[in-house]
């Protein structure tokens, strides 16, 4: 099993950084709070799949270094258990925050049970937690991946459904409070795969999103053209997704903007408004 790692979506909109037409503004409509909190939900049940792929062999200290995304550090450890029907593997970061490679602080377990190897079509991998926190946050729910075999293009592709719930850090947000977030995408593992490293790996994404904000707004997400992303980099490179929250336009986010570089650029068109903004 050379790639476990599913990151899509991640950092959507964090602040407009400029404005292509000066008048008149699109009644308004440029608050980011409801893409902000996905795409922190998104981030989250991503990562997991990321740590499961670095977990699986069980050799820890193999990923211990300088070269991101590296998640695992001395206070977590991995065991099997392949008595189990699946079996099973658990990544665990102990009772207490733990400060990983990537800057965030987690503890508890991840749970991954599999039938199949990764490369194999029809195996199964379901990813589920045992008192998961990242930053304080609660994650919670299951991320089931299904390998399909080879698509017309000759490339590995993968059906991912999360059905997933995060109860955000009181400390922080002053207030018990839970979201919902779900997805059903397909990747296609269009890069990387001939080589034994993981950080050259690049996936197309395809599919739809939906959840509940903290304060009870809906949204919901498609993508327009398929989304690149390139395991090497924390950011999606290209593709457009169309983001729509309650009560709001539709905003589409070209990931590709300028030119598909590694930057933390992206292009939003909301009612036919354009802004640059700046990816977290």
């Amino acid at each position: 099993m050379k790639n476990y790692s599913f990151v899509i979506l991640a950092s959507i909109l964090v602040a407009f950084t400029a404005c292509k037409k000066e008048t008149p503004k699109p009644l308004g409509d440029n608050d980011t709070s409801t893409s902000i909190e996905n795409a922190m939900a998104d981030a989250a049940f991503n990562d997991v799949a990321n740590i499961a792929d670095e977990g699986y062999t069980g050799a820890v200290s193999s990923y211990k270094g300088s070269i991101p995304p590296m998640f695992l550090s001395n206070c977590a450890s991995v065991s099997f258990d392949t008595a189990a029907s699946p079996k099973k593997f658990t990544i665990d970061f102990g009772t207490t925050n733990c400060l990983c490679n990537d800057v965030n602080y987690r503890r508890g377990k991840i749970i991954v049970a599999y039938q199949g190897f990764y490369r194999d079509s029809g195996s199964i991998h379901t990813i589920t937690f045992d008192n998961y926190y990242v930053n304080n946050n609660k994650i919670e729910g299951s991320k089931t991946v299904t390998n399909k075999g080879r698509n017309t293009n000759g490339n590995l592709s993968y059906d991912i459904v999360i059905n997933g719930f995060i109860t955000w850090d009181t400390a922080y947000f002053g207030i018990v409070s839970t979201s919902t977030f779900t997805a059903n995408r397909t990747r296609e593992w269009s890069e990387g795969e001939s080589t034994l490293l993981w950080t050259d790996d690049v996936y197309l994404i395809t599919g739809t999103q939906s959840g509940v904000t903290r304060t009870g707004a809906t949204y919901s997400a498609t993508t327009v053209s398929a989304l690149k992303k390139e395991i090497g980099y924390r950011h999606i490179t290209d593709g457009t997704l169309a983001f729509t929250p309650q009560g709001k336009f539709t905003r589409y986010i070209n990931y590709g903007y300028p030119n598909g570089d590694w930057d933390n650029l992206a292009q939003v068109t909301i009612n036919g408004y354009t802004y640059i903004i700046q990816l977290r």
